[in-house]
């Protein structure tokens, strides 16, 4: 095969697995991941069952596939995330809904035995509490005004960001999101911050 056919046959492979993860992501969202199926996912993107397991062989290793795929479009270098960012990041999901809807229904479900996103979420959230404590210790120091060190607050961080996507997505009428992980923002730097994060 010429190196030019060789290239466009790759293009086409890369833009075909990319539309069956926008597609997964969609029935995982709709269905949960026990509730989704090869064939859903297959019959969306216009292919058969074992057309898709051409592309991936398993459900699992679909799963690992959509959850990689999020967190490249979500991917910040460590080195450039600080703690105003985090308001803009949640602003960024708002605008969302389908992938957040998706990532805490796997989430949901993860904490089950034998779960194949258990190990995924397991080290997502190690290296997650890590990141955001050395992000407030790079903004207070060792202590943060209200006494947590950056290693206790960094799980608190986390929590709420997470539980405000899961009260956001079953009633956004009612959820600001986005004010209310600003105004936590404010309790963690002991007022400095109102809650429009200025």
């Amino acid at each position: 095969m010429a190196p030019k056919a060789r290239t466009t046959a790759k293009a086409r492979n890369e833009e075909r697995r990319a539309e069956i993860l926008r597609a997964a992501l969609e029935v995982i969202a709709e269905r949960g991941y026990r509730g989704a199926s090869l064939g859903a996912v297959a019959e969306r993107v216009g292919l058969t069952q074992q057309g898709l397991l051409h592309y991936f062989p398993t459900k699992d290793a679909l799963l690992v596939a959509v959850l990689e795929a999020r967190d490249q479009w979500d991917a910040v270098p460590t080195n450039e995330i600080r703690l105003d960012l985090l308001g803009s990041l949640v602003e960024y999901n708002a605008m969302r809904p389908g992938i957040i809807q998706t990532f805490s229904a796997l989430l949901g479900e993860s904490v089950t035995d034998g779960h194949p996103a258990r190990d995924y979420f397991t080290e997502r959230y190690g290296s997650v509490r890590e990141k955001f404590a050395a992000v407030l210790r790079a903004e207070y120091g060792e202590r943060l005004p209200g006494g947590l060190t950056p290693e206790a607050a960094a799980p608190l961080l986390v929590a709420v960001m997470d539980g405000l996507q899961y009260q956001w997505l079953l009633d956004p009428e009612s959820v600001d999101m986005v004010g209310a992980f600003r105004a936590f923002l404010g309790l963690l730097g002991g007022g400095e911050r109102d809650a429009r994060g200025e």
